[in-house]
């Protein structure tokens, strides 16, 4: 028997695996996220601890007899949140975490202390990512930062409370902006621009190697062995990979969790930080993957439930009973309620409603809300694509996946094969499997493992209610990010200027202008003219013509549906 234990943001999930690769059962505790200030996302590492011995003794009493025979067991977790811990490996200060987007201003002070962190990272300074957050504390709580032994990923604290040893893994240090991602080495070069050092890190230990073993105090109270092995484990991106049999080039999948990622594996490590993409250490050796990352994604479907006082199933009931003419007319979506990151890598991105009128309703809103996450993730394949990467086939992972409804308009939009895997256990089955061989023979995500098969249905792409997707995304982001199955775009994109780059800024309701270089939060246009990007609904041209604002007042907003497209006033 093997135990997986994944680490999410909303809840901690464990499962226990038997050797032949059947599910035995699964468990969770779920979490809530402290907001103190705006933009900021903080949890307690204590909680995560407290919430998985309570999921752990939860699957125990449900099945006493198989988890006793549990011989290794194999983490997973959020990743990019920076848990501080001082000389005795006590925590510090709440845990930062990845959907936290403060320390804006540091990741351009880490790209000038650092030019080679595109080159060796592979990835784009970002808020959410870990370095940025030290940089913050350093500046902001530097009593805190003085103190800091060790840096340790969330899942790597469970780590630290079930063995004792600090370790990580190369697919989750990758997370860090810290890891040369192509040696899956710490790079001294990175740490040096954060006034940090080797000394502050974990062990590195490849996902399936072991990284120690449970403690005594902690093995009798889970009624375990001393020497259940604990593997290394990875990122939850990486493990749910493993945990779909997406361990080959071209594999991949879409994982619809807090975040929205689009993932593809690779054989070698190609950044392509231009476009926002992020390139990872895969939790298995010799393997990398590049992901398209969206901010949030089931968290919108949970956000407009909220706020029209319902719940998931009686919304999704009310979208799929929508008759098809009304989608053709539903309110357009930006689903950035977090910031964003591929492919405009843009914290203060908003999200926005457009297109409302008398006859909207809650099933268009929530339509709204599935489409536009949908639409903002075929940005971000395009991104891929524009890097050389290619998907083979894409599999549903993450508590969204449980929709049909959703995994159809996936398929439709991204004109892609999809398949569903069961996926709510996704990242937690990968983190039981990687105590295991990781890879016992080539498999791909067209070719399932037999324990697996039976778990598996496709979902083929309707060409029809694609060439409208097509049509409602150069609307919504003034281009198409949909390519047909003959590999060609049916519109050219124009550079990166999505609408979804534009930035609300205080004291201009409706304003969409650019952030100076400064670092101003404040808009542009009452000092100088500021250049706008003009994309009229149904033009046919592939780019935005420029136009020059006046400075006299800030006017910029979105028209109506009558007028020109949502894209209408875009960043250059």
């Amino acid at each position: 028997m093997y135990l997986g234990i994944n680490l999410g943001t909303s809840e901690v999930k464990v499962l226990l695996l038997a050797s032949t690769g059947r599910v035995i059962g699964t468990a969770g505790s779920p979490f809530t996220v402290s907001r103190p200030h705006q933009r900021w996302a903080e949890q307690n590492p204590e909680d995560w601890w407290t919430g998985t011995r309570s999921a752990l003794a939860a699957l125990r009493a449900k099945h006493p007899d198989e988890f006793a025979q549990i011989r290794g067991i194999g983490l997973s977790g959020q990743m990019h949140g920076a848990v501080l811990l001082d000389a005795e490996d006590r925590v510090l200060r709440p845990a930062i975490l990845w959907n936290d987007m403060r320390s804006d201003k540091e990741c351009a002070e880490l790209t000038g202390r650092a030019p080679d962190l595109h080159s060796v990272a592979g990835n784009l300074a970002m808020p959410g990512f870990t370095a940025p957050k030290l940089l913050w504390v350093a500046r902001h709580e530097p009593d805190i930062f003085a103190r800091t032994a060790c840096v340790l990923l969330p899942k790597d604290y469970l780590r630290l409370q079930l063995t004792g040893g600090k370790v990580s893994d190369p697919s989750d240090a990758a997370g860090t902006l810290w890891l040369d991602v192509a040696k899956r080495d710490w790079s001294d070069s990175l740490l040096a621009a954060c006034n940090m050092t080797r000394a502050q890190m974990p062990g590195l230990a490849e996902g399936s190697a072991p990284s120690g073993t449970l403690l005594p105090q902690v093995a009798r109270e889970l009624g375990l062995s001393d020497g259940v092995i604990v593997a290394a484990g990875g990122g939850d991106n990486a493990t749910s990979a493993i945990g779909i049999g997406a361990t080959q080039p071209g594999d991949g999948f879409v994982s619809l969790g807090t975040s929205g990622v689009l993932c593809v594996v690779g054989d070698s490590f190609r950044p392509n930080p231009a476009s926002a993409v992020h390139a990872f250490c895969h939790a298995i050796p010799d393997r990398w993957h590049q992901m398209s990352v969206v901010l949030s994604a089931a968290s919108c479907l949970r956000w407009v439930c909220k706020l029209t006082s319902t719940d998931e199933p009686t919304l999704l009931a009310e979208i799929e009973a929508l008759p098809a003419d009304a989608l053709n007319t539903a309110p357009l979506f930006l689903p950035y309620l977090s910031g964003e990151r591929t492919p405009h890598n843009d914290p203060y991105a908003q999200g926005v409603f457009f297109g409302m009128n008398h006859a909207t309703d809650r099933a268009l809103l929530g339509y709204a809300v599935l489409e536009g996450v949908t639409l903002a993730l075929t940005d971000g394949l395009d991104a891929l694509r524009a890097a050389g990467t290619e998907a083979k086939a894409l599999s549903l992972l993450g508590g969204g996946a449980r929709s049909d409804y959703w995994a159809q308009l996936l398929a439709d939009a991204l004109d892609t094969a999809t398949r569903k895997h069961g996926g709510e256990t996704g990242a937690a089955l990968g983190a039981a499997g990687s105590r295991r061989a990781a890879i016992r023979r080539p498999c791909s995500a067209n070719r399932p493992s037999r324990s697996s098969s039976r778990r598996i249905r496709a979902v083929m792409p309707d060409c029809a209610r694609g060439s409208t997707l097509t049509a409602r995304c150069i609307v919504t982001f003034g281009r198409s990010s949909i390519r047909r199955a003959n590999g060609s775009p049916e519109r050219e994109s124009t550079a990166q200027t999505a609408a979804g780059r534009v930035a609300r800024r205080p004291g201009h309701a409706g304003c969409y202008h650019r952030r100076p270089s400064s670092g101003s939060s404040q808009c542009p246009s009452p000092q100088k003219n500021s250049t706008l990007l003009l994309a009229p609904r149904g033009s046919t041209t592939s780019r935005a013509t420029p136009r020059t604002r006046s400075p006299r007042s800030c006017r910029c907003r979105v028209r109506s549906r009558s007028g020109s497209s949502l894209s209408q006033w875009k960043r250059t």
